[in-house]
């Protein structure tokens, strides 16, 4: 397969499931574990993705969690931006809650995305350009947070709108959890980057699902401060509600 002769949308899903076979190699050979085997494994899909990219499209600059950053990109208008190990605890730990990101901006937009969840039974890959309807949203309002760190604000909304806390790892993983269906809202407020959610808000967006930060503006991507403390997916219908109980919290 050329990668140079694949579509933006098409490049970035094939990336994002090789990314994930090699991670899943990785687990199953090394004999490593914990934050070891995080370690290779975050190292093994960082090299792959960020040489794939770099030969399929030389012109477009590149941000990565896991690759010492090139604030060169900021003058461009097209960058990748991808985290090899999106919940890097959880891959270690041998979990299925990890995915991989890879997505690209233009202009500071999230405008294609893909997000591979390896660690499940189907090795699913969520993608922005091949888009299904939206499961029916439960009765109560299930509301996605970590594991080990709730965002108070979550935990706050949650507990007002009669909602239901559901805790998983990483912050693709719970984005697509809202796009499958699994839960409605992911309020974060705990600090991310830019990797953390540009793919996972990419195709979140293209489900036609609500994503800004949590003050209602829209998040800017290819900033030379890649950090982007706060995020909400969620259903349409949620959205003002949410953004409400957050701005009278």
């Amino acid at each position: 397969m050329n990668l140079c002769d694949l579509s933006d949308a098409e490049l970035a899903a094939t990336l994002a499931v090789e990314a994930g076979r090699i991670l899943k190699d990785v687990r199953e050979t090394s004999g490593l574990e914990g934050k070891a085997l995080g370690k290779a494994g975050d190292a093994a899909a960082n090299a792959y993705l960020c040489e794939a990219i770099r030969a399929a499209r030389p012109e477009d600059g590149l941000l990565s969690e896991e690759e010492k950053d090139d604030t060169a990109r900021c003058a461009m208008s097209r960058v990748w931006i991808v985290d090899p190990v999106d919940g890097t605890r959880e891959y270690g730990e041998r979990r299925s809650d990890w995915a991989v990101h890879v997505g690209l901006a233009v202009d500071g937009v999230a405008t294609i995305g893909a997000v591979a969840l390896p660690g499940l039974d189907d090795g699913v890959v969520l993608r922005s350009d091949i888009v299904e309807p939206l499961k029916p949203a439960a009765p109560t309002p299930r509301f996605l947070v970590s594991r080990t760190r709730p965002a108070k604000e979550a935990v706050a909304v949650a507990k007002a709108m009669g909602g239901e806390l559901l805790e998983m790892g990483s912050a693709g993983a719970k984005a697509m959890a809202v796009v499958r269906g699994e839960a409605e809202i992911y309020l974060h407020s705990g600090g991310q980057y830019e990797w953390d959610n540009c793919a996972p808000v990419a195709v979140a967006q293209a489900y036609g699902l609500h994503c800004s930060r949590i003050d209602g503006s829209p998040p800017v991507y290819n900033r030379e401060d890649t950090y982007l403390p706060d995020l909400l997916i969620c259903r349409l219908e949620y959205a003002d509600t949410v953004l409400g109980l957050v701005r009278g919290s």
